[in-house]
């Protein structure tokens, strides 16, 4: 079935929220909606992350487009090799994880394509799943210890296993704080802590003597991405758990982590490897190293929670306590199915594709509002 068509939409989305992070506060965020369609009239659903600006990704994605229009939609990892050898590294823009961000949805609304037209979902055109449920943790949102707190005892109240919480704020007694109050609301169940890069190895390896008595379950990125030296430094003095996050954004980064052993599980997610089968070889790699994958979430919509968890049925190494998103957003894009967990775990009905379908209403109100 040959692909006819490639529409890209801008969408920003508000928060439900501000978010508080080491890179500031941030009230929205930007995705850019991708409609593939078919000789027939399918059409699969993709969206890719913007950074680091939405207007020139849109382009970027348009020029791309040229690739598919006329190709056959089962040729798909085909297609995206294609696009990236021929549309960024003949160029000189040796830059893989930024092509990836551009490649997963246009991967994304490849598969959902493929499903659709075989009625079957994604998991069972890979070789089918491993698990009917995946478990995600719940997000804290606030910035003081008295909001995050009250944000942990919903989670509490709601049946919650595996609890995430930002820090890395300049001022480290603050961080202290703040786990203290959520760990007194949560008792003993499971708490992480991401530091997104926050800290260099010596107040990384401080922080962590000093979180030590709050049972942290894992932390996060805790140095800077670009040395996993200084990772691999933290996670050799700590008792804490070390978790790789943008630290891992290609298989070739995965690989890296796994032969140097610099970190205790990897967490990494389809916009930053490139899509569905990308993240399966880089699940596969990681289970080859004895270690579990934790997959990544990140600024987008319930297309990429679909995405995510059609991935994660799929891996056998997979973590508990997988990351989700879509939530933070103040408008869900997706019409079905209910992508909530609940306990922390999910469970989505076997649809064609990626399983989902959109709320047309929210799409159009957002476009105009772009």
């Amino acid at each position: 079935m040959k692909i006819t068509d490639l529409r890209i939409r801008p969408l920003t989305l508000p928060l439900a929220q501000p978010y508080h992070w080491t890179q500031g506060v941030r009230d929205s965020f930007s995705v850019n909606l991708i409609e593939l369609e078919l000789a027939d009239g399918t059409i699969g659903i993709g969206e890719a992350t913007v950074a680091p600006d939405q207007q020139a990704s849109v382009l970027i994605l348009k020029r791309l487009a040229q690739k598919l229009i006329g190709e056959s939609v089962f040729d798909a990892a085909v297609l995206r090799d294609r696009i990236l050898s021929q549309s960024y590294m003949a160029f000189g823009a040796n830059t893989i994880r930024a092509a990836n961000q551009m490649l997963s949805g246009l991967d994304f609304a490849l598969w959902d394509a493929q499903g659709k037209l075989a009625g079957r979902p994604v998991t069972a055109l890979l070789g089918g799943a491993c698990r009917r449920k995946v478990g995600y943790f719940f997000f804290l949102q606030g910035d003081t210890p008295e909001e995050l707190a009250a944000h942990a005892a919903e989670g509490m109240a709601a049946g919650e296993r595996v609890f995430y919480l930002k820090v890395g704020r300049p001022d480290m007694d603050r961080d202290i704080d703040i786990v203290r109050a959520v760990r007194a609301e949560i008792g003993s169940a499971r708490l992480r802590l991401d530091a997104n890069e926050g800290w260099d190895p010596y107040r990384a390896i401080a922080m962590c003597r000093r979180l030590e008595p709050f049972d942290i379950d894992f932390i996060e990125q805790p140095t800077p991405s670009y040395s996993l030296e200084a990772l691999r430094h933290v996670k050799e003095r700590v008792g804490i758990p070390i978790v790789a996050d943008q630290a891992a954004f290609t298989l070739f980064d995965v690989y890296e982590i796994a032969r140097m052993r610099a970190a205790d599980m990897i967490c990494i997610g389809p916009r930053e490897v490139g899509g569905i089968q990308p993240m399966l070889k880089a699940a596969a790699v990681a289970e080859a190293a004895g270690l579990s994958i934790c997959i990544h979430s990140s600024f987008t919509t319930g297309i990429t929670t679909a995405a995510e968890h059609q991935i994660a049925r799929m891996i056998p190494n997979l973590d508990d306590g997988n990351q989700i998103m879509w939530q933070l957003a103040r408008d869900n894009i997706v019409a079905t199915p209910p992508l909530a967990p609940v306990n922390g775990w999910l469970d989505l009905p076997d649809a064609p594709g990626l399983g989902m379908t959109l709320d047309d209403a929210t799409v159009s109100r957002l476009t105009e509002t772009f």
